[in-house]
């Protein structure tokens, strides 16, 4: 069903050969259990007849791989691909360009937001898949032959499905309202990397102090260093509600450290100190962290209708309202909108969006006496 490559001089004949396709489908399998960096262990690639799974773990020559997906010739056809668009810029230096999201398709021709490729298949194809394999241990070598399998039906039917979404699109004239889509996928690749706002999405945040929270900002970034250069994973070092505990309380010596919920003692002989003396620096920070609290009730209403407006836009136009504007999206833009500094974000204000999201959040803004910032 598959051919195995794994070696440097196969992977280098397959780029070869595969160097004048037009369409190459593409998945990736990795573990990210016990490290922060996705350890990458196979990628799959298809021309829609052949199938090969790339040893990643036997080959140290990426170049012809990195030429090949990278090509302004060829598209990379994936199913929710900001993972291994991750996965592959961090593990073999390869930024495709290129790309065709069957999920971010079926999505704007109204089959169904944020779908599985199981259920995609059985949807468009009418096969049912077997993913029982989905956390396997894809290090272990040799793989089973129903790790094999699994990998090799993860790019079996992208062609097949690239087909008949090509069509739809084509056929609701909505070509551009994907393309669209698809450049603002490199930007969400991007914005996983960077981590500077991550206290802001802890849980219960919004009730600490000033001081409190320009702490919690400085041990997240302090953890999310440590967390990196270790490449252990961020609850190694410290859960988020430790996190908060200890912005919360501020302690000021190991023996309140140990006042700390749920932080084991052996964490705390290893990094005690050093979360002391960062708590110090953070003393000396502009108390400038914000995180955002709930809406107030007067707020929920408002964002309860434009939520309503949405949906029935979504249904007119046939398309799922979690593409027109998510819920954190709208959130923020009602939080600044009573701030009265707000400026709507490019996808919503141009695009495909634009006609139809504006005047709705303007509408409702200027009911509820609301003001914002329109460039």
């Amino acid at each position: 069903m598959s051919i195995w490559i794994n070696s440097n001089n196969e992977l280098s004949s397959l780029c070869d050969q595969l160097a004048d396709s037009k369409l190459i489908a593409l998945d990736t399998e990795f573990i990210r259990t016990d490290t922060y960096y996705p350890k990458i262990a196979l990628i799959q690639l298809s021309d829609g007849e052949n199938i090969w799974l790339v040893d990643v773990l036997a080959i140290d020559d990426f170049l012809p791989l990195k030429k090949l997906l990278e090509s302004p010739d060829s598209t990379l056809i994936f199913h929710a691909c900001a993972e291994d668009l991750e996965v592959l810029d961090h593990s073999i230096n390869v930024q495709p360009t290129r790309i065709f999201d069957t999920q971010v398709a079926a999505g704007i021709v109204n089959i169904g937001y944020s779908m599985g490729y199981a259920r995609l298949v059985d949807s468009l194809l009418d096969i049912q898949l077997d993913k029982q394999e989905t956390r396997s241990n894809w290090l272990a070598r040799p793989l089973t032959q129903r790790q094999l399998d699994y990998a090799s039906i993860d790019v079996l039917h992208l062609h097949s499905l690239h087909s008949i979404l090509v069509e739809m699109l084509d056929k609701q004239d909505r070509v551009k309202w994907f393309e669209e889509e698809t450049k603002g996928l490199f930007k969400v690749v991007d914005q996983r990397k960077n981590n500077q706002d991550y206290y802001t999405r802890i849980k219960g945040a919004w009730r600490l102090n000033a001081q409190s929270l320009t702490t919690l900002r400085h041990l997240c970034l302090w953890r999310e260093t440590i967390s990196r250069s270790k490449d252990v994973p961020k609850s190694r070092i410290a859960k988020d509600n430790i996190l908060l505990e200890i912005a919360k309380k501020m302690p000021k010596s190991k023996q309140q450290l140990h006042s700390i919920d749920d932080w084991h003692p052996a964490s705390i002989r290893r990094y005690g100190e050093l979360i002391l003396k960062e708590i110090e620096v953070s003393l000396l920070q502009d108390h400038d962290a914000w995180a955002p609290q709930p809406l107030s009730s007067g707020l929920n209403v408002v964002f309860k209708n434009i939520r309503k407006s949405l949906i029935k836009i979504s249904e007119e136009q046939k398309i799922p309202q979690e593409f027109l504007s998510n819920k954190r999206e709208l959130e923020d833009i009602l939080r600044s909108s009573h701030q009265g500094s707000y400026q709507l974000p490019d996808r919503i204000k141009q695009g495909w969006r634009q006609q139809w999201v504006q005047p709705i959040i303007e509408s409702e803004l200027s009911k509820a006496n609301l003001k914002y910032e329109s460039l």
